[in-house]
């Protein structure tokens, strides 16, 4: 048998977005004229402040559109330092920070400087979907530990003590997270902050979600707890979701000082710099002193009590409500059906869009977005509740 050997065999262990058919379809409808409501948007659908738009714009006519460093403009840095600082309560220093393409890109980033072959990362499910092939690119292993409804969806600390090998150097963790909205309270961080400082795990803390969460609960960074996990925690946030400015691709971390100088040199020799013109926006968003997202959070909170009251009433279909993100994950097996031919069905039969949830590893949900209007919401709903009852 003719072995192909064109593509390089890391390449090989990438699993294909599960979601792409999905996505693909919605959009050769829309072009077709039908009336699609989306359930998939992973992004706000709000508009980028006008604030950050004139701060681009000056960039662009002032001429600041040639390289920068590698890392970031200084300038950006020190906001990003204040932002954790204030934020966060997370002293660290503009050599520790690295800003990058994206969230995705700085957790990317992270995990080559971190792991090495058969090295493994443990990452609870359900999970963002890049995770587990983020780590496959590292050539490591990605060791998945299932929660459960009953949990929030969060890992105990028996499920991440029982899933520990030898070979285990990475925890990835999210919170609030995509895609099912759980939040990890303080007590829940210091026990898994002081199970990975015994063995000594890095942990990848990603908090893009950080400012949108309900009900009063508060966000904690795991880094904040003492110096041991501090030295073993890489914090990963941006702008995306925050400043709704996904397409400005915005990211950055903070790491220890030899983790941050090691991203340095990875980023040195694949991507260089961040858009020049994005960082100025960036630095716009940080240093505004009002608080933007607070009108957004309050209404992405009021988009899923209503989505919650609607997903009440079907009672094929079962929920957590979730404390933080824009998502709800949303238990389908009741149906009969899997999460892609759900999707699928729901897309060809009623014109609704929602991801399949074995794009997360399990494959009896599917994830909602509420980053939607209500009207959208509304409609979308009274769709699924039809069809559903006719399943």
């Amino acid at each position: 048998m003719k072995i192909d050997t064109r593509l390089a065999e890391r390449l090989k262990k990438i699993n294909p977005s599960s979601t792409l058919a999905i996505t693909s379809k919605a959009r050769k409808l829309r072009s077709e004229g039908k009336d699609i409501v989306s359930f998939a948007a992973g992004e706000p659908d709000f508009d980028t402040p006008d604030f950050v738009k004139s701060a681009a714009i000056a960039a662009i006519e002032a001429g600041f559109t040639k390289y920068t460093p590698t890392t970031g403009i200084p300038e950006l840095k020190k906001f990003i330092c204040q932002k954790f600082k204030k934020d966060n309560s997370l002293e660290y220093s503009p050599e520790q920070i690295i800003v990058s393409n994206g969230a995705k890109h700085s957790i990317y980033n992270a995990l080559m400087v971190l792991l090495n072959p058969h090295d493994e990362a443990l990452i609870p499910v359900p999970y963002w979907v890049s995770y587990p092939e983020m780590v496959r690119l590292c050539e490591a292993t990605p060791r998945l530990i299932k929660t459960r409804p009953e949990d929030n969806f969060k890992m105990t600390l028996k499920d991440l003590r029982k899933h520990i090998s030898a070979k285990t150097k990475v925890l990835i963790l999210n919170s609030p997270s995509n895609p099912t909205g759980a939040v990890y309270t303080r007590s829940e961080l210091e026990e898994i902050a002081s199970l990975c400082v015994e063995k000594n795990i890095f942990v990848i803390s990603d908090e893009i979600y950080e400012k949108i969460i309900f009900d009063g609960l508060k966000h904690e960074s795991i880094a904040g707890f003492n110096k041991d996990i501090y030295n073993l925690t890489v914090t990963v946030n941006g702008l995306s979701k925050s400043y709704s400015m996904t397409g400005w691709r915005i990211g950055y971390l903070a790491a220890p000082a030899d983790v941050a100088g090691a991203i340095s040199n990875l980023q040195d020799h694949s991507t260089s710099n961040p858009n020049s013109i994005a960082q100025k926006a960036a630095v716009a968003a940080l240093s505004a002193a009002e608080n933007f997202t607070r009108g957004h959070c309050l209404e992405f909170q009021k988009r899923r009590d209503y989505l919650a009251q609607r997903l009440k009433s079907i009672p094929k279909l079962a929920f957590n409500l979730p404390q933080g993100a824009f998502y709800v994950f949303c238990d389908i097996s009741k149906t009969g059906l899997n999460s892609m031919s759900f999707a699928a069905r729901l897309l060809e039969e009623e014109y609704v869009s929602v991801i399949p949830g074995a794009s997360f590893g399990m494959d009896d949900f599917i994830r909602i977005s509420f980053a939607a209007s209500i009207e959208d919401i509304r409609k979308g709903m009274d769709r699924i509740e039809k069809w559903v009852g006719k399943l």
